[in-house]
């Protein structure tokens, strides 16, 4: 129970009526959705930013934890106070803030409920789609909290692929912005961080997401198969012929069973398994589609598919998948829903043995899948919730289960999150170093440890004083016995480069990273000039100005000896898996290699590079996005997880090669964007796309910049297959065929079905025919992002080259306001994505300094920033950065845990 004191401080800090102490109430939230319970010691109701505040300092005053919690409907404890201290309930923090429909984005406070949001979007063309089953009771702020997933996940992704913005409240009451309403903002990525913590980090007062435009047509069918393995392997071929489903569902038969007398939607209850699955996009497309998946799923086993021929079907339908929680409930008073990730190829391998195992415990159970992404839920019945013995035999196949999905390279939940529930078996997934890795992110957010107190991580063992001291003590034997290292290192492991790097900070030394060896090496006594990620891209810039001004800086510096760290052996594909989707390579591993190497397979990574011996570990670290981040996701969306090097020698692996996990901190996250200060990546799996079948690419010419910038916004709406919008002065200059010889050039690149690309190729130009415009050049040569990569590889060799980052709906003023900057040189308007990439050949001092000023500040007043890509020779007293993020102090505690003596990257970033 509270003390007197902090009992008394509480009654103070929110108003009458939003405080509650009383039996009944904790009584009331002493659980959520799930079996675990921890009886609170009282619940509290904000309704401001400023309310949660207060909260949070009195809870660090009195040291008494928090929990956030939502509607209650997560399923693995992570809103149960089973420590005490008290329930922050968001209920009341639940107005939609802010809605931009032109530039596709909301902010909404954490208690909105999903299935509203998704509905008010949709008035608007808009759509979110992260959908977990309990949407229409389920909050923002939860969905956030637990990375949520859902049916359409496979297509469009998870909560955290749309997550680019918070409002927070850290642990010492401090609010702060992490991300925003613009993109790639130059610092840790602390939302992707926060997002899926299960309230451990941070406490959230607001959220904004991006959305996307609503696909115009579906279609819902079901096929019917005579066994689950038959609709894994069909789930497979469709996948494998470069068809894109919103939606591939998966129920067998003992479920079937349960809801069908329940939903009365005519599911057919002799049918070993079901697949439900959507097809979205334009009208035109859908028929072809339909046709090509149910020809794909006839051959490969299905005995019956049907194709709903109205909403009202589809409605039906997708209220029985809904609805199977609710109609277990009329067979048994309780059940338990499993919830586990395995790579998609394995799905019917791990359901034989999901099925042997609940037969060795005698537990009646039921499957519902998430085929498209391999994320399966047995729901076990327990008919005596009360009977201790059957509780045993149910957490007992619940155990194993999971060890059979990590056993087989799948995570131990997709979901619904670790909590209290599995927070037990995170040893069965990650090693010790990966859990102190975890450890090290809660320490530099909350090291007082008032927010969610006891979630995720397991219990420490018998005689340790903190959770992970074992392995605390494991690394200190490891440096006894180390020898002097060199000045130019290429470590051809994981482990030797956390060695090597580890005997660098034993040696009071810092070290530079590259991807490669530079044959005019000599040694680096006096200066390290070769540096990759010296600039938010990946270069390997050898000479000129920002050299000089790097030079300078560690010539300064006190500790006289520098080391160059090259990822050159660490390089080439480790592993395919192309009826998986994923492929991992070694961090020197350049982007054309991987291309050219999918290419053969007709499959790619939508990634792009303006510098051609670009390395993924390079790219990673700088996150520079292509414009067809608009239609693929931005890098961050890209990397399903990757190995990495810590400076006191630990390895660790982040993330999963599964596109649902949920299984601890999202770590890949603070790694991508933070230009090799945190760690070294030595590995990096990526998710693999088909290539579309159709890319084609619109070129307007164009006389007037307002004009073509008024042009781009009517074709922002219309958006729904393309990859790039883009308004370019001086894209002549590349070389590029075809391109139109007028001042500036409006590219509209699409891609996807062929009906899909036609189909919205012919609403911009009828969009543009209405507004008078000219007629396109209409080509297939290149891309949108092509032209990106032309453009900067012109403009980089000689050029001051800065990326501007605004609100995508505060672009087109910002670029018409800085006509004059804009017009030094070449320019790029990003209009999709909110970016400015500008250059001017000045090469005075002073010029440059006043050009980049007249460029940055009205983007800082934007909610946005400018930041400097490349420099020319001769100019060296830059900010590069001209921005300060608000988690800086976040920032620089976990460098603190990672990166203790600052020996990576030293002054390469905004630290």
């Amino acid at each position: 129970m509270l003390e007197q004191r902090a009992l008394r401080a509480l009654q103070n800090v929110l108003p009458k009526g939003q405080v509650f102490t009383d039996q009944a109430t904790r009584v009331s939230y002493e659980v959520d959705a799930g079996l675990d319970k921890g009886k609170p010691d009282g619940v509290v109701f904000p309704r401001s930013a400023e309310e949660v505040q207060r909260l949070v300092r009195w809870s660090a005053e009195h040291n008494v934890p928090l929990v956030a919690r939502g509607a209650g409907t997560g399923l693995s404890g992570g809103a149960v106070a089973d420590r005490g201290g008290v329930i922050v309930e968001f209920s009341q923090m639940n107005r939609i803030l802010d809605f931009d429909d032109l530039g596709r984005s909301v902010m909404v406070q954490p208690a909105v409920i999903n299935l509203s949001l998704d509905g008010r979007v949709k008035e608007h063309g808009l759509y979110f789609p992260p959908d977990p089953a309990s949407q229409r009771a389920s909050t923002i702020g939860g969905n956030v909290a637990e990375n949520s997933g859902g049916p359409h996940c496979f297509k469009y992704g998870v909560t955290t692929n749309y997550v680019t913005g918070m409002q927070v409240v850290l642990a010492d009451g401090a609010a702060i912005r992490v991300g925003g309403h613009a993109f790639d903002y130059p610092e840790y990525d602390l939302c992707g961080l926060i997002t899926g913590s299960e309230g451990m980090l941070a406490l959230m007062t607001s959220i904004t997401t991006r959305l996307l435009r609503n696909p115009p047509g579906i279609r819902t069918m079901l096929a019917i198969f005579h066994s689950v393995e038959e609709a894994g392997v069909a789930v497979s071929a469709v996948i494998a012929a470069g068809l894109l489903p919103a939606t591939l569902e998966l129920m067998d038969q003992k479920i079937i069973g349960i809801v069908e007398p329940f939903a009365h939607a005519g599911l057919p209850l002799d049918a070993k398994a079901i697949l439900v699955i959507d097809i979205d996009g334009y009208p035109e497309g859908l028929d072809a589609q339909v046709q090509e998946v149910q020809q794909l799923m006839q051959q490969h086993g299905a005995y019956e598919v049907r194709t709903s021929s109205n909403d009202e079907e589809r409605a039906k339908i997708w209220l029985a998948r809904k609805s199977v929680a609710g109609a277990i409930t009329r067979l048994a008073p309780a059940y338990y829903t499993v919830d586990v990730t395995v790579p998609r190829s394995r799905l019917a391998e791990v359901l034989l043995k999901v099925d042997q195992i609940c037969e060795h415990y005698m537990v009646r159970t039921g499957y519902l899948l998430h085929a498209g992404d391999g994320n399966l839920h047995p729901m076990m019945l327990i008919p005596e919730p009360d009977n201790p013995e059957y509780m045993r035999r149910v957490h007992s196949a619940s155990w194993e289960m999971v060890k059979c999905c990590v056993d087989m390279g799948g995570s131990l939940t997709g979901e619904h999150g670790v909590g209290i529930e599995k927070r037990d078996y995170m040893t069965l997934m990650h090693t010790p170093a990966e859990l102190l890795a975890m450890w090290d992110v809660k320490q530099a957010f909350d090291p007082q440890g008032i927010f969610n107190p006891g979630k995720v991580f397991p219990h420490p063992k018998d005689n340790e004083s903190g959770p992970f001291a074992g392995y605390t003590a494991q690394l200190d034997r490891q440096t006894e016995e180390t020898q002097p290292l060199g000045d130019i290192l290429t470590p051809a492991t994981a482990e030797a480069a956390a060695q090597e790097l580890m005997q660098i900070a034993k040696e009071g030394r810092h070290v530079v990273i590259t991807g490669q060896v530079l044959e005019a090496i000599d040694v680096l006594s006096a200066v390290a000039p070769y540096v990759e990620t010296l600039l938010p891209a990946d270069a390997m810039l050898t000479t000129g100005a920002m050299l000089t001004s790097y030079a300078t800086t560690i010539q300064q510096d006190t500790q006289p000896v520098h080391a160059m760290l090259s990822t050159s052996s660490l390089s080439g594909i480790k592993t395919y898996a192309p009826d998986d989707l994923f492929i991992t390579v070694g961090a020197g591993t350049t982007l054309h290699e991987i291309q050219q190497f999918l290419a053969k397979d007709k499959k790619r990574v939508p990634l792009h590079s303006p510098w051609p011996d670009a390395t993924i570990g390079g790219i990673i670290s700088t996150n520079l996005n292509a414009p067809l981040r608009m239609r693929y996701g931005a890098i961050r969306d890209q990397v399903l997880c990757g190995t990495v090097a810590l400076t006191d020698g630990r390895v660790i692996r982040t993330g999963r090669p599964i596109v649902k996990n949920v299984a601890g901190f999202d770590l890949p996250k603070a790694f991508i964007g933070s230009h090799g200060t945190l760690g070294l990546w030595t590995d990096v799996t990526l998710k693999l796309f088909v290539q579309p079948r159709r890319m084609r690419t619109l070129l307007y010419p164009v006389e007037d910049m307002r004009q073509g910038l008024l042009w781009g916004r009517k074709f922002l709406p219309l958006a729904l297959v393309a990859s790039a919008i883009l308004l370019c002065k001086g894209s002549q200059q590349t070389g590029l065929s075809g391109l139109p010889q007028s001042p500036y050039v409006l590219a509209y690149t699409a891609e996807g079905m062929d009906e899909d690309v036609e189909a919205e190729l012919q609403q911009v130009r009828h969009a543009i025919a209405d507004a008078g415009g000219p007629a396109a050049v209409e080509l297939e040569e290149y891309t949108g992002s092509d032209l990106w990569t032309a453009m900067l590889t012109q403009s980089l060799g000689n050029a001051t080259v800065v990326r501007v980052g605004v609100p995508v709906r505060d672009l087109p003023v910002y670029v018409q306001d800085q006509s004059a900057p804009l017009h030094h040189g070449s320019f790029i308007a990003d209009l999709a994505n909110g970016f400015v990439y500008a250059s001017t050949t000045a090469k005075e001092q002073v010029a440059v300094s006043s050009w980049l000023a007249q460029l940055r500040q009205p983007a800082v007043a934007h909610e946005g920033y400018a930041l400097v890509l490349a420099l020319p020779e001769g100019i060296t007293d830059i900010d590069k950065w001209g921005y300060q993020p608000e988690g800086l102090g976040v920032m620089r505690a976990l460098k603190k845990q990672w990166d203790a003596k600052d020996i990576l990257n030293r002054g390469l970033f905004v630290l």
